[in-house]
This record gives C-alpha cells, structure tokens and sequence, in this order.
C-alpha cells in the first residue's frame, strides 16, 4: 500500500477542511462538508468560518441559526457542535451511546439518579421542554417537584436536568450563540425546535464516511477519537470495498474515499488563524499531523482562557488574541518562529470579520520565547 507521510496527511486534511483555499460556498454546504463544528462556546467558532470561507459575515452565519436551518447540539464526544438542522435529526441518535457513557461514567450525578426510571425522566422532562425552552435550573427544579408527586422521591435538581440532557436531543436556542448577542443556555428538543422526528435506523457507516471526507485519510482509532463511538472497527471493514486504504509512517493502516483530495505533501499551505475549540486539532487520536512539539511545551491543557492557534506551513506554530477596548480592537498573534509572510495580512482579515464596527483595529505579530 502507499505510504503518506505526515506532511502528507496534514495536506490532505487542511484541504478537506477548506484551509488550504478559502471555499465560495453557502455556509450551510460548509458546515456539512465538514461534518460540523465544535461550538460549545457562545461566539468563538464563528471565527472557524472567517479562516475557510471567502466573502462570509457572522450576521448571515447567525441568521440561520436563527431561521432554525442549523442548530448548536450536544454530537459528537459529548460536546456541542453546530451541524445543519438536516445533520441534526440523523446524527444526534447515531451518537447517543456516547451521551450515556456519559451520564454512567459521571459520578456526581449518577449516584442522585440511582434506581431512577430514565424512560420515566424523559416521558416528564418532554412537555416541559417542550412547553418552552428552559435552563438547567429550571428543568431540574420541575422535574424536582414532578418527581416527590410520582414517587421517585427527593432528588438532586441538577442531576435530573443533566439525565434528561443526556437521554434527550435537546438544542440550545438562540438568542444564545447569536453574534452580537446573549442569553441564557437554554433547551427545547430537537424534535419540537425542527418541526420533525429525528431519524430512525440510522446507520454509524454514513457518519464514518462523512468524517473521512472531513478528516481523512484517518485510522479506526481518529474517527473513534472523533465521535466519541466506540467498537467501529467492524464498521470500517463493513465499509473496505469502497474505501482506499494507505499506510502511515508509523504503519497504521489508513483509510480514505477514493476520490478525496490528496495534494501531497509539497502543496502551499497559507497561515490561517483557527478559533479555540477548531475541530481541524481536536478530531484525531494522533493530532502529530497538526501538533507541534512547541505546540505541546506551551501548557496549554491546563490554561483558561484557550487562546486561538496559529498555522504555519499547515502545523501549529503559535497562538493568538483579540482585545477589545471601546472603539478599539488589537489582534496579537504570537509565534514560535519567525513569522511568516502573510500571517499579518491573514490576522486582518480576521479582524475585520470578527470587529468590523471598531473604528480602529491593529495587528501585532510577536515572537513567542518562552512557555507562559
């Protein structure tokens, strides 16, 4: 089998995830050509389309989360992405049994839920989400109250907001994740918000084909270490009649659609920004093709707030910020080497999509010496 190295396979998935060259394409085709994105945080995974897209603004980004066309959701590892409303309803029951590995591996709450019925929970927790969207604190103390009048005794409120969370598609509605806006975190389900049922039967194959069309070429082990399922092995081999298989450096075996792009390892790669939580660093069990060993000496496991990352030449070569002060809004990007040509242009552009009503903006590009 050929053998991809790791530039090659940094290659390969930067173009899969639009870093390579800016797409022209409609930010609901984005968002499911790259099988979602991590949006746990109100804001930041705007800037995820500032870095891919050409000629794209965060109001039209959030009109459609506004129109309901796409949706922040509890998927894949746990956490919440923003997927299409058409990803949604078929995703979302393909990756429940991460969300109850969750509820089961999570000891603060399952002990307050022991010997509770969790069909139960759900048929209780539904019309009250469904009702209206609510917050955890007010879904737990209902269901608090509901459950002292059904028999389930005293249970802790939080704990029975987080069951239902888990055994439920509930999304997070806006005003909460609009740009330019807040409010508080608050659920509906899925199937009230969209207006339809969610998908049923849905098969794990489809899901490993969309992440190796968005992450690939990748082992059994990346697209586990990306949705959080396990035991996908046997879908793999389900799927190696129409699949291309490679060899890493390492000799793992590497699987691939056919026709996927694979530049090769000598394809320009422009500097791009990438927001906190980017899923192009977080969505593989081996990240060496993106992460640097001065990437890892920095400590950034254990610093809050994360800061944006820096590519250069395609692997992470820095870290950045924004501030903002009254009419003022600075950029500082910070790198391990001597900056590239174009990082100060690319920081720019990211500027002016994330603070284009500041009057003035400024763009500093500094050495980074020494692990904070």
């Amino acid at each position: 089998m050929t053998t991809l190295t790791r530039r090659d396979l940094n290659r390969a998935t930067l173009a899969r995830q639009l870093l390579l060259e800016r797409a022209r394409m409609p930010v609901r085709d984005a968002v499911e050509h790259l099988a979602g994105l991590q949006a746990q945080t109100p804001h930041s995974w705007y800037l995820g389309f500032a870095s891919r897209l050409a000629d794209v603004r965060p109001e039209e980004i959030a009109e459609l989360l506004d129109r309901r066309e796409l949706v922040r959701i509890a998927l894949m590892r746990g956490t919440i992405h923003l997927v299409s409303a058409r990803d949604c309803r078929w995703m979302r029951p393909l990756v429940q049994p991460v969300l109850d590995r969750d509820l089961r591996s999570n000891f603060t709450h399952t002990r307050p839920i022991a010997g509770l019925d969790l069909d139960e929970l759900v048929d209780a927790a539904r019309p009250i989400l469904e009702e209206r969207p609510r917050t955890s604190r007010e879904l737990g103390a209902l269901l608090a109250e509901h459950g002292v009048r059904a028999g389930w005794g005293e249970r802790a409120p939080a704990s029975l907001a987080y069951a239902a969370r888990n055994r439920m598609a509930l999304v997070q509605v806006p005003p909460r994740g609009l740009w330019g806006r807040s409010g508080p975190i608050a659920h509906t389900t899925a199937e009230s918000w969209l207006g339809e049922p969610l998908a049923d039967g849905a098969a794990p194959d489809e899901l490993v084909l969309r992440y190796l069309a968005a992450f690939g070429p990748a082992t059994v082990k990346d697209v586990q270490a990306w949705s959080g399922l396990t035991r996908l092995r046997e879908v793999v081999n389900r799927l190696r009649p129409r699949l291309a298989a490679f060899t890493g450096e390492d000799g793992q075996e590497l699987f691939d659609l056919p026709d996927a792009p694979r530049p090769g390892g000598d394809a320009p790669a422009p500097p791009r920004l990438l927001y906190d939580f980017d899923n192009l660093l977080l969505s593989h069990a081996d990240r060496s093709r993106f992460v640097t060993a001065e990437h890892l000496a920095q400590g950034y496991a254990t610093r809050r707030p994360v800061p944006g990352w820096v590519l250069v030449d395609g692997f992470t070569g820095g870290e950045w910020e924004i501030a903002r002060e009254r009419d003022a809004a600075v950029l500082t990007i910070r790198t391990y080497a001597p900056p590239p040509e174009g990082l100060a242009e690319e920081g720019e552009r990211l500027l002016a999509f994330a603070h284009a009503d500041a009057a003035r903006r400024d763009v500093r590009v500094e050495r980074l010496r020494t692990a904070p």
